[in-house]
Order: structure tokens, then sequence, then C-alpha cells
């Protein structure tokens, strides 16, 4: 896939199977435990990965605030590739204001898994914008600890 200029990409070797990442990113009581930055928490997550089905995670930050994201399942390979928008929320009802779409694969490699997260931006202003709000360093840990949860799941 070419990247273009509304997009932005982390890519990691991660010394485990594709399935186990894959699970980590489906199964709501695994992804609470990896994907905020810490020192932010996630709460609550609702997820049904199939194509149409909700995705709802909130963050909550040190001082308690709550960052909710909603959006909904496009594509969902089991041990592959998960496709999900914030361009539709519950159920196909249109966001107010749509911000990217992630693609997140799982290729598997002699290490384990080349493990790539392409978020794909509305507009170039919302990609500088994910950029300056930290995408590579908050994905980034966020990568750390998914490999973290992942090397205890074996």
């Amino acid at each position: 896939m070419a990247e273009t200029d509304r997009d932005l990409v982390l890519t990691r070797i991660v010394p485990a199977a594709p399935r186990l990442l894959f699970r980590a990113w489906t199964e709501a009581d695994l992804l609470k435990r990896w994907f905020a930055p810490a020192p932010y928490t996630v709460p609550e997550a609702r997820l049904d990965p199939r194509p149409g089905g909700v995705s709802h995670v909130v963050m909550q930050g040190p001082d308690g605030t709550s960052f909710p994201n909603r959006g909904v399942y496009l594509e969902v390979v089991p041990d592959a590739r998960i496709v999900l928008t914030d361009a539709y929320v519950d159920a196909w009802e249109p966001s107010p204001k749509p911000f990217m779409t992630a693609i997140i694969t799982f290729e598997p490699v002699e290490e384990g898994t080349r493990y790539t997260a392409r978020v794909r931006h509305w507009s170039a202003e919302d990609r500088e914008a994910h950029e300056r709000m930290g995408f590579h360093q908050g994905w980034g840990l966020c990568a750390d600890q998914l490999a973290a949860l992942v090397a205890e799941l074996r």
C-alpha cells in the first residue's frame, strides 16, 4: 500500500505470533491493558470485531479526563488485518467529524510478526495535527506495551 501525504505509519517486529497480536486488538480485556500510552488507561472498551461492528474505546488521562473513541470495523481478517474508522459510529451513523481510518496488519516473519499501524487521515491537515499530538511517541509506546502483553500470552 503506497503512502500518501495523509498517512502516518508505525512498523515494529514483535517476537510473537500474529494470532496473539490479533487477539490483543480484538479482545476488550486485552486491549484495555495496552491501548493507551501510560500513564493513560483504558477503563472501558466495547469491541465487535466484524465488518460493521462497533469499536468504542475510552482512554482516560492521569487527571481523570476521558477521551472516547468511537468507530466501526470495515474489514477484519483473523490474524492478518483489521481496518477500522471513526467516520461512522454505532451501526453506520456518520461521525460529526471523521478524522482517520486505521489499517492494522500482522505479517508473519521469521522473528515473529511485522506489526504495522497505518493511520490514514481525512486530510493532510488532520495528519499534521495527529503528528503534532504525538502520534509516533504515543503509538510507539502503545506498540511497546502491546509487545510486552503478547509476550505474557504465549
